[in-house]
């Protein structure tokens, strides 16, 4: 059995200094979603609106711009300093999952934007985000689901290529705690945290990147591929390097630029 402390400890150690990596790639993909997850909670001018996992500050950002009233949390040192360059208006504090810090029902929305992937314990999660909003309010969050999308099977191919192999020490979710990564098994987990009028709708669009800036940011480190591609030695790390440029060719546009075909799920319920 996997150790969900240390999940959550691995995790925050893969996320830990990365927020400018992040803020150059991966966070534009993570941004499409935004604008329907503020969407389903009806952001807009007063509602008091909780951005768990804000990561550099995006969701919150754009909360704000409808007039919301956004208070903001994230457990990284440097996701908080750039979301609050990037989120001024916005509360933003530190704090992890699934121990938010307010009082219940305190929130008449709650937000999570590929959160849930990230915690050891999303059951807890979801409850926690559904516990600190009030009777009648929303809770709506995002999660990858399987196939997530082009731009990770583009580096998981490369990886395999240069015969590379996953690093010891990588989080892995405690089986007991595991959901289905699909409509019904999102929906259910909201479902169960005590949400009534539970929707989740998938979500497909395409991802414009530079190569070089989708690969900056799996040499950096960011995300579980981000670790598996940076954590390999020089030598394989080339071959990685030099699979990953010839395989790009195959996912881009005549611009130059990868369209990168990504999926995930986006569900919804409103707190009793």
């Amino acid at each position: 059995m996997v150790d969900v402390v240390d999940f959550d400890a691995a995790e925050r150690r893969i996320w830990a200094g990365r927020a400018e990596a992040f803020r150059d790639s991966f966070a534009k993909l993570c941004a499409h979603t935004a604008p329907a997850l503020l969407d389903v909670v009806g952001a807009g001018p007063g509602v008091r609106l909780l951005d768990v996992g804000t990561g550099i500050g995006t969701v919150a950002a754009a909360a704000c711009a409808r007039g919301a009233a956004v208070t903001a949390v994230d457990a990284e040192d440097s996701m908080i300093e750039l979301a609050r360059r990037n989120a001024p208006a916005a509360d933003i504090r530190q704090a992890v999952l699934p121990d938010l810090p307010f009082a219940a029902a305190g929130f008449d929305a709650v937000v999570a934007n590929f959160v849930v992937n990230h915690v050891g314990r999303p059951a807890d999660a979801v409850a926690a985000m559904r516990r600190v909003t009030r009777p009648g309010g929303r809770v709506a969050a995002t999660i990858w689901c399987s196939p997530a999308g082009a731009g990770h099977e583009l580096l998981d191919r490369a990886v395999e290529a240069a015969g590379a192999h996953r690093p010891a020490g990588l989080p892995r979710l405690d089986p007991l705690e595991e959901f289905p990564r699909t409509r019904e098994g999102f929906a259910e987990l909201f479902a169960a945290a005590g949400l009534t009028d539970v929707t989740c709708e998938p979500i497909s669009w395409d991802h414009l990147a530079d190569p070089e800036e989708w690969w900056g940011g799996a040499a950096a480190g960011v995300g579980l591929i981000g670790q598996t591609i940076s954590r390999q030695d020089p030598d394989t790390l080339k071959r990685v390097k030099a699979a990953y440029d010839d395989l790009a060719r195959e996912y881009a546009g005549p611009d130059g630029r990868l369209r990168l075909r990504y999926h995930a799920l986006l569900a919804g319920g409103r707190a009793v």
